[in-house]
């Protein structure tokens, strides 16, 4: 039996933030997005046909392809090394000023990084930041931009901090039923069982998914085999 994989590939909301090199009231303001964790696809293009148009793309053309397959390792390079060169925050307001330096795509790995530091403490002093530039007496322009940059701030992280907190939550159950299915001596009648407990979920394929692969490259054949079995039944069980 292959061990289990601490990993999972799964969806959760992402945000965006911006940077503090541009002048405060040009930054975009923080929004929701696609999920995209290591932020290599750039700008989703939307609609199906868009996306389809792209896919057919890099089937059809080898040369779009290679360079679409370079550009994602130079960005994993280029991502891997700026996370490398940041300092982490000593004080609640130096991680303020943190996030507003993180890039969008950066969000949810720095979120994820820093979840910790992300309790009381820190919303309390956002908070009374906040509270003190909504309620000033004689206001700027760069006080109104503060304000505008901290409230999108506080609503990304709080969003953020929420999901990242039920993606723990689905991997730690989702690691529990891949357990049960794995060391069941009857695996049709588990997952039957799981199905009524609605056990069975994405976040369970997710994990299976990523030990699969695993296998695979520890070049375990027999056991990659049989979680591809197990996730052929749980897929059939979900999609019933």
């Amino acid at each position: 039996m292959a061990a289990l994989s601490i990993g999972i590939a799964a969806t959760i909301p992402s945000t965006t933030a911006t940077s503090r090199s541009a002048p405060a009231r040009l930054r975009p303001r923080i929004q929701c997005v696609g999920w995209d964790p290591e932020g290599l696809l750039g700008q989703p293009q939307t609609g199906h046909i868009a996306r389809r148009e792209f896919q057919r793309r890099l089937e059809r053309d080898a040369d779009a392809r290679e360079a679409f397959e370079r550009h994602v390792q130079e960005e994993k390079e280029r991502r891997r090394a700026l996370r490398e060169s940041r300092v982490e925050p000593d004080t609640p307001a130096e991680l303020i000023e943190y996030f507003l330096d993180t890039e969008a795509q950066e969000i949810e790995y720095e979120i994820a990084r820093m979840r910790l530091r992300l309790n009381e403490e820190f919303f309390s002093h956002l908070k009374f930041e906040l509270g003190q530039l909504r309620f000033a007496v004689n206001k700027t322009e760069d006080m109104e931009d503060r304000l505008i940059e901290l409230e999108a701030l506080q609503k990304a992280l709080l969003e953020g901090t929420e999901a990242y907190d039920k993606l723990q939550t689905d991997l730690m159950k989702a690691k529990q039923s891949l357990t049960k299915i794995l060391t069941s001596k009857n695996v049709k009648s588990t997952l039957l069982e799981m199905v009524e407990k609605n056990e069975l979920n994405r976040s369970l394929l997710a994990l299976l998914d990523e030990n699969i692969v695993n296998a695979h490259r520890g070049k375990q054949k027999q056991a990659a085999e049989y979680m591809e079995k197990v996730r052929a039944a749980v897929l059939k069980y979900i999609t019933v």
